[in-house]
């Protein structure tokens, strides 16, 4: 693909294909949970792990396949932030929550939810997924070199136009219908 300024749509496109088989790989795995409940244990892990990644003596130490980051150094969550950051109502959080700490999956900390270290099903320590996000990431990274992105410069936007500017986003609808971006 020739190089161009605006590399938006392939952007997208590639991207939005890794989250999909991600996503994919994810429900294979765990077919025995729903969709649900695997968005809300993924979403935690996340939060879970965002004081490692900002760390950089944190991010290398625990790095490797091998290092699983112990419970101790987990930031938790909230479950009204987890709700906010997912875009899923607070009460089905609250329920599937209660379902996954029974399970032993889930526990909570001074500072919130964490994904238990020591789950009998892997979450946060599954090699097999692991080894497939690095194939997965490969991938991404080749077609994203193929559509002219070599580097985080080459996804700058033309000058004059902010990406607010460019895509408006429509906001989530809430309990009286859909908001509207502009003014009426």
């Amino acid at each position: 693909m020739a190089k161009s300024s605006d590399v938006t749509r392939a952007v997208s496109r590639h991207t939005l294909s890794y989250m999909l088989c991600s996503v994919s790989e994810m429900f294979r795995h765990y077919g025995d949970f729903a969709a649900m409940d695997l968005l809300i244990i993924h979403g935690i892990l996340n939060a879970n792990v965002t004081n490692v990644m900002s760390d950089v003596n944190l991010n290398e130490r625990f790095s490797g396949i091998d290092a699983v980051e112990p419970d101790a150094i987990k930031r938790g969550v909230s479950r009204a932030a987890l709700s906010r950051f997912l875009n899923v109502p607070l009460e089905t959080i609250r329920r599937r929550v209660t379902g996954l700490k029974r399970l032993e999956i889930l526990t909570e900390t001074s500072s919130g939810l964490i994904v238990a270290e020591g789950n009998a099903y892997g979450f946060g320590n599954n090699h097999e997924l692991q080894m497939t996000n690095m194939l997965l990431v490969r991938k991404l990274l080749r077609d994203l070199r193929a559509a002219g992105v070599t580097g985080p410069d080459d996804l700058l936007q033309p000058r004059g136009k902010s990406v607010a500017q460019k895509a408006r986003l429509p906001r989530p609808a809430g309990r009286n219908g859909p908001k509207r971006s502009h003014p009426r």
